[in-house]
């Protein structure tokens, strides 16, 4: 059975591993700082950059690639903020 919701997405955020214990590590997400399974990229070093979605290291990125992320995310979050302020005026 397939189940479809509509106008919603998953999300996989970047983060910079900090440590490395077997397969969890402590990941930064702009300044939070969460343990992420890294079950999918054994090959993981401190300060790489991963993709983690629900808790799972899923894809190593550059830094690049992440901090652009952080700033799409934070546009987003503006935009949203903006439309919900014009709807309560």
């Amino acid at each position: 059975m397939t189940f479809y919701l509509e106008n919603r997405m998953c999300l996989a955020i970047p983060g910079q591993v900090e440590s490395v214990v077997e397969k969890k590590a402590t990941v930064n997400f702009g300044g939070v700082k969460r343990q992420v399974d890294l079950s999918f990229l054994l090959d993981t070093q401190v300060a790489d950059w991963v993709l983690v979605h629900v808790g799972f290291a899923i894809q190593k990125v550059d830094e690049e690639s992440a901090r652009e992320t952080y700033r799409l995310l934070a546009d987003s979050r503006q935009e949203e903020l903006e439309a919900e302020l014009r709807q309560s005026l």
